[in-house]
């Protein structure tokens, strides 16, 4: 019977483990994600440097303003840094 019980434990104390692992790995993946915008690439999505008449990425719902506003931000669709001033075929107003 104690080797039910060690084994039990044993069982037990790594299923927390790997739990416990994963919820860090999510958070983790989750702030990178943050960080680094969306999954698309710019190419992907015609990202261009400039607006689409008064269509920029400044006043899309998309768009995560940098500090100062002025500065690049994130997209929360396409990866890397986004001018406020730029332009993509996701472009969606804001609300």
């Amino acid at each position: 019977m104690k080797t039910y019980n060690a084994n039990r434990r044993n069982l037990l104390k790594k299923a927390s483990q790997i739990m416990g692992l994963a919820a860090v790995a999510g958070v983790a993946m989750k702030e990178t994600a943050k960080a680094d915008g969306g999954s698309m690439s710019p190419a992907s999505v015609g990202y261009v440097d400039h607006p689409s008449g008064t269509h920029q990425c400044s006043n899309c719902s998309l768009y995560i303003p940098g500090t100062p506003a002025t500065a690049n931000g994130l997209c929360k669709a396409v990866a890397g840094p986004i001018s406020p001033t730029a332009w993509c075929q996701i472009w969606a107003p804001a609300s």
